[in-house]
């Protein structure tokens, strides 16, 4: 099958989750034997004209701006898909209207998408996926970890100010907070950056956990919630973003209220997350895996292909 996935990239210097995701697509649809087009929308490209010159069979949109591109892309007269990433457009908007199937990636996002008006038939639940990491075996882990944007909505600052000094802890990521994240954390805290995706995800199966203190209602799970999972690694979540109720529904580690004692949810997560890391990989694998992804995405395509017939 030839499948365009239509994406307008950040132009970061280090890709967004949703960049990741989308090359991770591609990649995939490409193992599976499907013939490929990455069409990267903005920067004044003609998004139809290339849409036209490549004649795919499905057209997969992820992130566009709104406006004049997302109508062009709507204006497709082939099968269309859109998956619903962080931002919620109205149900009026062209693209949204025009998708044979909209994409969402957590039953939190399902379940805003059909409060909101959107009829359940046009949905399809597809979650990310990320490849596994391999097992080092039996290794010391001193320290937790925090991955994310240094950001008021990523609740670090939270964190850090309350963070125990007596146990370690590597944040991995920049932002706008930088400097008041440095000037509030204790000195067991260290700040990494941004490196190379493959490599953070190996180093992840060298921690004790993943804490993730983010209460942004995106409704998403983040790529680094898979990316714990296939690592081994399980996590300890704060009520207020969708990665609490995946830790729930999966038994993938523990969740904390916001306010709730810090060093209490650490030593509670202490107790149990060593006997969690094979049922981590066994999430990853049945729910997250790249296998388990193309098997629903080829599903997907299939049917709207055979509806527009």
């Amino acid at each position: 099958m030839r499948v365009a996935l239509v994406h307008g990239f950040s132009g970061a210097s280090v890709p967004g989750g949703e960049d990741d995701a989308v090359l991770d697509q591609a990649a995939a649809l490409t193992r599976a034997g499907h013939e490929v087009r990455l069409v990267r929308a903005g920067a004044g490209r003609d998004t139809a004209e290339e849409l036209r010159a490549f004649a795919p069979d499905v057209v997969h949109v992820h992130q566009l701006t709104p406006g004049a591109e997302r109508a062009r892309v709507a204006e497709w007269a082939g099968p269309l898909v859109v998956t619903l990433h962080r931002h919620r457009p109205p149900l009026r908007d062209p693209l949204l209207r025009r998708a044979d199937r909209a994409v969402v990636l957590s039953e939190p996002s399902r379940d805003g998408w059909l409060a909101a008006g959107m009829p359940p038939e046009r949905l399809a639940l597809i979650p990310d996926h990320v490849p596994p990491v391999p097992d080092p075996g039996p290794a010391e882990r001193a320290a937790w970890v925090c991955v994310g944007r240094l950001a008021v909505e990523r609740g670090i600052l939270g964190l850090l100010r309350r963070w125990p000094a007596r146990c370690r802890l590597d944040v991995v990521g920049t932002g706008p907070l930088e400097r008041e994240c440095r000037a509030a954390a204790p000195p067991s805290v260290r700040f990494l950056g941004v490196g190379e995706r493959g490599a953070l995800r190996r180093s992840l199966t060298g921690y004790r956990g993943l804490v993730f203190p983010s209460r942004w209602h995106d409704g998403a799970v983040p790529l680094i919630y898979l990316e714990a999972l296939a690592a081994g690694l399980p996590v300890l979540a704060f009520e207020g973003s969708a990665v609490p109720r995946a830790v729930r529904a999966e038994g993938t580690g523990t969740v904390t209220a916001p306010d709730a004692p810090l060093p209490a949810a650490l030593a509670a997560a202490d107790r149990i997350f060593p006997t969690l890391r094979e049922h981590c990989r066994s999430v990853h694998a049945k729910r997250y895996g790249e296998p388990v992804w193309v098997e629903r995405t080829e599903r997907l395509y299939a049917a709207v292909v055979r509806e527009r017939a």
